[in-house]
């Protein structure tokens, strides 16, 4: 297979980036999209050119690094897919793509394809900790969760923190990501003592680092590569309105 490709380059935060041309033949219809760019980063190099930069790790769709925007849609037009799972038999032979990095004020372009994501590391640790007890394990049966919010749990903690719902979003916004990371907690019982806590920083720490607001359009979770649902949006939104009540009668 051969492709059009047109790769954003940028040296660093400070320049300007732009389109670039490339052509790629003898292309395998079962090689990854990262193996299409191991490939022509190959070429460059023997060329003596400067690779292009782009984030990967597990290739195994878990670590979310992998976060290109293909030909308009975030990892891809591949659904409830990262762009490692990504194969180029999704795309027709002779196609042009368009390969850039995530858009958003709070993911700075650090080179090419590669942006810092440290946003949502703050995000994280503004969570702080759980005060569960440590030591020797407890029996999974002496701490009762319904099935129903141990499902709903396990599906917000699917979310890899790959930003696909900040680029795809047109105000930017990681209301899905945010709500992701406190619905998991809020849904059980390990994560109740901090709650509230918890609720309000993380909201704090997000607006803090620039992310826009949430307008429901839906294109996070329809770009998401985990399928994380709106619905935690409207649970983050309960559980701030609840923490923010609670602070201001404590006052």
């Amino acid at each position: 297979m051969k492709f059009n490709l047109k790769v954003w380059r940028q040296k660093n935060a400070n320049t300007a980036g732009k389109l670039v041309d490339y052509t790629i033949d003898q292309i395998n219809e079962d090689m990854s999209f990262l193996e299409m760019v191991d490939v022509l980063n190959d070429n460059l190099v023997r060329k003596g050119e400067d690779p292009i930069a782009f984030d990967h790790d597990c290739r195994e769709g878990i670590c979310g690094m992998c976060s290109m925007y293909i030909s308009g849609r975030a990892h891809g037009p591949q659904h409830g897919a990262t762009t490692c799972q990504l194969y180029m038999r999704k795309f027709k032979d002779g196609d042009t793509i368009y390969v850039e990095p995530w858009r958003a004020r709070a993911f700075p372009i650090v080179k090419d394809l590669v942006v810092d994501r440290g946003a949502f590391d703050r995000i994280i640790a503004a969570g702080g900790f759980v005060s569960a007890n440590t030591g020797q394990a407890q029996d999974a049966n002496n701490l009762p969760v319904n099935k129903d919010d141990a499902e709903k749990a396990m599906d917000a903690a699917a979310c890899i923190g790959c930003g696909a719902c900040v680029a795809a979003c047109k105000n930017a916004s990681a209301m899905l990501f945010v709500s992701a990371k406190v619905s998991h907690l809020a849904l059980l019982p390990q994560g109740e003592p901090e709650r509230n806590r918890r609720a309000l920083a993380m909201v704090a720490q997000m607006d803090a680092e620039g992310f826009g607001n949430c307008t429901n359009t839906g294109a996070c979770e329809a770009e998401c590569p985990k399928e994380i649902k709106l619905v935690n949006i409207a649970r983050l939104n309960r559980e701030y309105a609840n923490a923010a009540f609670a602070s201001e009668t404590q006052i």
